[in-house]
């Protein structure tokens, strides 16, 4: 799966969340959001966080990185379906986590969405100069 593209729109005050039409064609009606990292949250369709849960129970529970990225990632796990207005309710722990008031930005990030408040966003995406990410691209052996 290939998400991309970004989206904005607005939380209610209940944490019910419009999933852009383009995502939740993709998304089915089961879903999984976690917390994410820099502050964001993750969605995965279900199947890809299926396997990415058996890939972190292959490892071992006696380390403790381990047993603090499965804390992470699986603890805050929420599977989701969508209303029939193609919402997603948001729980408050993880609306808490990412800072979600009202401003919100869905991003496409390749195999999975992530969510942000939106001021959160625009401070993660900024570069003081297009020059920047060329270098970067550079940096991690990226061309076109």
């Amino acid at each position: 799966t290939m998400f991309m593209g970004e989206y904005n729109h607005s939380i209610d005050a209940k944490g019910r969340l419009i999933i852009p039409s383009k995502f939740r064609d993709t998304l089915g009606d089961e879903f999984v959001v976690t917390k994410g990292l820099e502050g964001c949250l993750f969605v995965f369709e279900k199947y890809d966080f299926e396997t990415f849960m058996d890939k972190l129970n292959e490892k071992s529970d006696l380390e403790a990185k381990v047993r603090k990225i499965k804390r992470f990632f699986i603890s805050g796990a929420q599977e989701m379906e969508p209303d029939k207005q193609g919402r997603m309710l948001v729980p408050p722990v993880l609306r808490e986590y990412a800072g979600l008031e009202k401003e919100v930005v869905f991003a496409g990030v390749g195999g999975h969405i992530e969510i942000w408040d939106k001021a959160k966003w625009e401070d993660v995406t900024s570069f003081d100069d297009i020059n920047d990410i060329a270098e970067e691209l550079s940096n991690i052996g990226i061309s076109f």
